[in-house]
């Protein structure tokens, strides 16, 4: 990426993370999963600030209750009680939401060293 031909504003790139609420709200049985994902947020801004002199950005998306594989072969049931826990929108998220993040990001050049939360106002229970 940094053999990149820069923009006129230097930027040669963006690389997108992907942590999870979980990095803020882990829950109970997941400690490892939640400081996986808590080390991804706490090393946004330190690589955004390594990679700057080089025209390429850094940030973290971190999604909420998204219907992924893993969650779609869960019971309907679940999956419903799941997406009752989103305040607004109350259902799971939409992998195009994600997609259409990364490309707001991606057109952004301003944001940098950010980590986003993508979750609907979620706030995870113990």
């Amino acid at each position: 990426m940094s053999l990149n031909a820069p923009d006129p504003d230097g930027h040669r790139g963006l690389v997108v993370n992907t942590a999870s609420v979980a990095a803020f709200e882990g829950q109970v049985g997941q400690v490892a999963y939640a400081a996986s994902k808590g080390g991804i947020v706490g090393m946004t801004l330190p690589i955004a600030r390594d990679l700057a002199p080089l025209g390429i950005r850094v940030v973290t998306i971190a999604p909420g209750l998204f219907s992924t594989p893993l969650l779609a072969s869960l019971p309907e049931r679940v999956r419903n009680f799941l997406a009752q826990q989103v305040p607004f929108p109350s259902r799971l998220g939409n992998p195009l939401e994600y997609a259409h993040l990364v490309q707001a990001l991606a057109e952004n050049s301003m944001i940098n060293g950010e980590v986003v939360r993508l979750d609907g106002a979620l706030r995870m229970q113990p």
